[in-house]
């Protein structure tokens, strides 16, 4: 076991960096309606950058790392920067819309230790409607290649208005393509700097002193009443998926992170409380290599010049693990993607 990681616990000064999120890129091959990335101009990771990353994070006791952006795939030596952090004996994830899953199948297969994607329809018709392209056999196909290819596969699903009467439906689809684990989430209606500079020039999806105004990704109250009796039916329906832990989240889990979270965009009770410390064991590394701690969380800096252990530790990131511990930051009171690590779990990170 490493002690460091447990010891940021117990100060604002991060000893280790067990977890890293890497945006290799701004493109994306996608359009999807809750984010707003692929409108960005693309942008593409060096790869010095990366390599000086992957040096700099052995230092600091890399563990974990995801491969993201925009859509990691699309970075032309994404399997060359995977490689780089594995050699150094990190666990390497990745994350994707699955779209060209199929196509690197073998460079999936040969250069990471799993596959997350975004699933987030249980038929085409759906998925077309909120990712913008005409791809849901294709990414079910793909997992299924890299699922016995040998590589573990799991998705996550946004939960929004467009989708939420088809979980169970996502649930057998990502089964029966070789998915071992699905997750959910809220779609974030509430945070202007996660995926993407959001909400810019549409005031139906701004957010005004702390709630979000009329959303047509968030869910009615009429909506949420509905999914709250969905709920009730997965529960008995897939009690053996909840029982092993295929479903990862509970359905008591699942009613605080949609029901209360959907029911407090509407204005009718307030945000459930998330339980998350990830600014003390991880960060978002961007492109450019500007750093956060979170997908949520402003930049505390950025890599032009200064070494990984100088930006975490700097004054700005221990202002801002500050300031969330003390409940200051709204963003941590909205926040659909907590996640919280106890010292005997970081202790094994």
């Amino acid at each position: 076991m490493n002690i460091k990681p447990a010891l940021n616990l117990v100060s604002d000064r991060l000893h280790a960096l067990p977890l890293v999120v890497l945006y290799l890129t701004d493109g994306c091959n996608s359009r999807c309606v809750m984010c707003d990335i692929w409108r960005s101009p693309r942008r593409n990771m060096p790869l010095d950058l990366a390599e000086r990353i992957a040096d700099e994070c052995a230092d600091l006791g890399l563990r974990w790392l995801v491969l993201s952006g925009g859509e990691a795939t699309q970075h032309p030596a994404w399997s060359q920067i995977a490689a780089m952090f594995r050699q150094r004996g990190v666990h390497v994830m990745l994350l994707t819309n699955g779209l060209l899953l199929q196509k690197q199948a073998a460079e999936v297969i040969a250069s990471v230790d799993e596959v997350i994607v975004s699933l987030d329809g249980g038929t085409a018709e759906v998925y077309h409607a909120i990712r913008g392209v005409d791809a849901f056999d294709l990414v079910l196909e793909g997992m299924q290649a890299v699922s016995k290819g040998g590589v573990p596969v799991s998705t996550r699903t946004t939960v929004q208005r467009a989708n939420f009467r088809q979980l169970s439906q996502i649930v057998d689809a990502a089964l029966a393509h070789g998915a071992a684990r699905v997750s959910f989430l809220a779609v974030d209606v509430a945070n202007p700097v996660a995926f993407g500079p959001r909400f810019v020039g549409d005031p139906s999806l701004a957010v005004t002193g702390g709630s979000a105004l009329p959303n047509p990704a968030a869910l009615t109250a009429e909506d949420i009443a509905e999914l709250s009796l969905i709920l009730d039916d997965m529960t008995v329906r897939h009690a053996p998926h909840f029982a092993a832990g295929t479903i990862a989240e509970s359905p008591a889990k699942l009613r605080r992170v949609l029901v209360d979270y959907f029911r407090a965009v509407a204005g009718l009770g307030p945000y459930p409380r998330p339980r998350c410390n990830a600014p003390h064991f991880s960060a978002v590394i961007e492109v450019d290599g500007t750093v956060r701690p979170c997908y949520f969380l402003p930049a505390v800096g950025r890599l032009n010049g200064a070494s990984i252990r100088e930006t975490i530790n700097g004054d700005a990131a221990a202002a801002l693990r500050q300031a969330y511990r003390a409940g200051q930051r709204s963003e941590c009171e909205r926040c659909v993607c907590p996640l919280y690590k106890g010292p005997r779990a970081l202790m094994r990170m």
